[in-house]
């Protein structure tokens, strides 16, 4: 920063000859003695600027009012560009006063709307004539998303009680040491105004610069801190959100006990037998919310233990079957087998147990951290209050034998304990419910062996049908061909002496009939079996299949081995019938194949950019896919939303033949 008596004497030739230039110490020397005489007259200028800035704050809110209370939309942008040209005009002048400088925080306006083909003008879901409520709702919504107009309100409320006070402190203890004489104290003309004078550049720094962090564009620094900060918290936050819920839903199980107790009095004390069933499944709900909180939750994921339901069996003779007993009526029937599966089951036991002992144990470890929390900030929020204003106190608000100073780090110290206990608790939590609420091992195996039995019997029933549609090809494809070549074989031959040259025809009529049917019997083979799977295995298989689906298809293959042959079958056929489901059905341009083995499960993930909307319930041939892979454990999981895009996703666990490694990618 020059001077402008350097700038004068240098702006005349000859003076500046005669004189020459200053030396570089002396114009740093005049610099400081400059900034050091105008500091209390600049920080007057930023003191007396908190007036026009209060004033500023009042009529923004005066102004903001009417178009927010009153959905004035018309009035919004008024105050929000004029409040935004004046705050240009303080970073100006502050920025002169303070030495700093305050860049721009803005974003950049929206573009103007464009019209559509028809000549309309589209915001959300509606279509306007003109672009002026488009563009004025486009420009509002960008307003709102601007980080920069929340921190000029900040800095309009608190610049009268931060830096405005900072930047007259020179002036005061300058005007102080003044009057000091006057009113008997000489000594304090030095010692009041000399710091004063020597600390007024720096005080008046200090205060732009505590206007340029928030008049001015985040540091990426402090914008990372930030971000970081607010996902601690965030984070933090939820998870004691989450303790104090499963303390809730504790708790609530208390109320369901008391009312299955009763139920149970009243259904073996007196012979109220309907009502054993409802006290045995009116808390499963909870126990099954309680389950999936602990696999989203906790990470713990907890299977549904509970048998079930039994259905009757109507008889020829028009009774109904229930075990090994028979009843007359379907009511009666329902009820038995209602009855005995919710009593049989071994789950109940479990249920009722937890239903006990959660108010005690899940309850108290979830609401722990939760009362230190809480606890921790009333106590060290109260005993500041307190320490501050001197009001009066006991022992429990705040206090810490008798010391209500002492109590503000203790208070920190519980809420950092509660913080940090929640997020172990938290786990140990979904470990807690999976103890009792998770299936047994003999129910696993049960259900195990149900599923089996399904699988089994569907295996067996595709098998058959496989079986049948083999022997409709045969029958209708090369057998009839195959006839029809021993037809023309006895044309010919009858032929051969007497007409020599129809015989010739029929011959290459028997030579084409006999290849299209080694051509069916071909295709029928590569149906129940593809060569190019036995040779090449898996991943060729399906590159083979990419080649041929008449779409890009990418495929990405990372097998580090082969699968056993029945899985490999399984697994080809239910890539091929997604395929063609996505081609035919869902009308994709590009699909994705990635095919991979890990944690001993083969997964096969296929995504398509087609219509979307696929439903395995709806009878389509996911259903024949969840079949077959079913047979193996194997899993199938769909995630079609309306309009696409649409992933499927095949996993069944096997083991790898070979630690070959095999990884590759291609696109067909």
């Amino acid at each position: 920063m020059r001077l402008d008596a350097v700038r004068g004497v240098a702006s005349y030739p000859v003076l500046g000859a005669l004189v020459g230039p200053p030396p570089a110490t002396e114009t740093v020397r005049m610099n400081t003695l400059r900034s050091v005489a105008t500091a209390p007259i600049r920080g007057l200028v930023l003191g007396a600027l908190a007036v026009p800035v209060v004033a500023q704050f009042v009529l923004t809110l005066v102004m903001w009012g009417p178009a927010f209370l009153l959905s004035l939309i018309l009035a919004i942008p008024p105050p929000i560009e004029a409040g935004r040209a004046l705050m240009n005009v303080w970073r100006r002048l502050i920025g002169a006063l303070a030495g700093v400088d305050i860049e721009v925080p803005y974003r950049p306006p929206p573009p103007r709307p464009q019209p559509d083909a028809d000549g309309g003008y589209t915001y959300r879901d509606r279509i306007y004539k003109t672009d002026r409520m488009p563009w004025l709702f486009r420009r509002i919504e960008a307003w709102g998303e601007d980080p920069a107009n929340g921190r000029d309100l900040f800095w309009t409320l608190t610049y009268p009680l931060v830096a405005a006070p900072l930047a007259l402190i020179p002036a005061a203890l300058i005007l102080t040491g003044v009057v000091a004489p006057v009113l008997g104290y000489p000594l304090w003309t030095v010692t009041v105004a000399a710091p004063g004078i020597a600390a007024g550049p720096a005080l008046v720094r200090l205060s732009g610069a505590w206007s340029r962090h928030y008049l001015g564009p985040v540091p990426p620094r402090v914008q990372t801190r930030k971000v970081a900060r607010k996902r601690w918290v965030e984070r933090n936050g939820l998870i004691l959100v989450r303790c104090a819920a499963l303390g809730g839903l504790g708790l609530l199980a208390v109320p369901l006990l008391a009312f299955s107790l009763a139920a149970f009095a009243l259904g073996f004390g007196l012979g109220m037998v309907f009502l054993i069933p409802t006290a045995v499944e009116h808390f499963r709900w909870l126990a099954n919310l309680r389950r999936g909180l602990a696999r989203d939750w906790s990470g713990t994921p907890i299977a549904v233990p509970y048998r079930p339901p039994v259905e009757p069996e109507l008889r020829a003779d028009g009774r109904y079957r229930v075990g090994r007993q028979l009843f007359k009526s379907e009511r009666m029937a329902r009820f038995d087998a209602r009855f005995s599966q919710v009593w049989r089951d071994p789950a109940v036991g479990r249920d009722l147990l937890w239903l006990i002992l959660d108010p005690i144990v899940g309850a108290g470890a979830a609401l722990l951290p939760v009362v230190m929390v809480c606890y921790g900030l009333w106590a060290w929020t109260v005993a500041a209050v307190m320490a501050l204003f001197g009001f009066p106190h006991d022992d429990w608000y705040g206090a810490v034998a008798g010391n209500v100073v002492a109590a503000i780090p203790a208070g920190l110290a519980l809420t950092a304990a509660g913080i940090w206990l929640a997020r172990r608790v938290l786990p140990w939590h979904g470990r807690w419910t999976a103890l009792l609420l998770r299936p047994t091992k003999a129910t696993v195996l049960s259900q195990r062996v149900e599923r089996l039995t399904q699988t089994r019997a569907d295996a067996i029933d595709e098998q058959a049908l496989e079986i049948r549609r083999i022997e409709r090809d045969l029958h209708d494809g090369a057998q009839a061909r195959l006839i029809a070549v021993g037809l023309t074989l006895g044309a010919i031959e009858r032929l051969l002496d007497s007409d020599p040259d129809a015989a010739r025809q029929l011959v290459a009529q028997a030579r084409e009939t006999s290849a299209a049917a080694l051509a069916e019997l071909r295709d029928l083979v590569r149906g129940i079996h593809p060569p190019v799977l036995s040779e090449r295995g898996l991943g060729d298989a399906v590159r083979a299949l990419a080649l041929d689906a008449g779409t890009p298809v990418t495929v990405t293959v990372d097998l580090p081995g082969r699968p056993p042959a029945p899985v490999e079958s399984a697994v080809y056929f239910a890539v091929s019938e997604v395929l063609t489901n996505a081609v035919k059905h869902a009308g994709a341009t590009a699909i994705a194949i990635d095919l991979g083995h890990r944690a001993g499960t083969l997964r096969v993930a296929v995504r398509d950019d087609g219509r979307g909307g696929a439903d395995p319930g709806r009878g389509t041939g996911l259903a024949g896919i969840e079949r077959r892979l079913g047979t193996f454990d194997g899993t199938i999981a769909v995630h079609s939303p309306p309009g696409g895009p649409t992933e499927v996703t095949l996993e069944v666990p096997c083991a790898l033949s070979s630690p070959k490694t095999s990884t590759s990618s291609a696109t067909g």
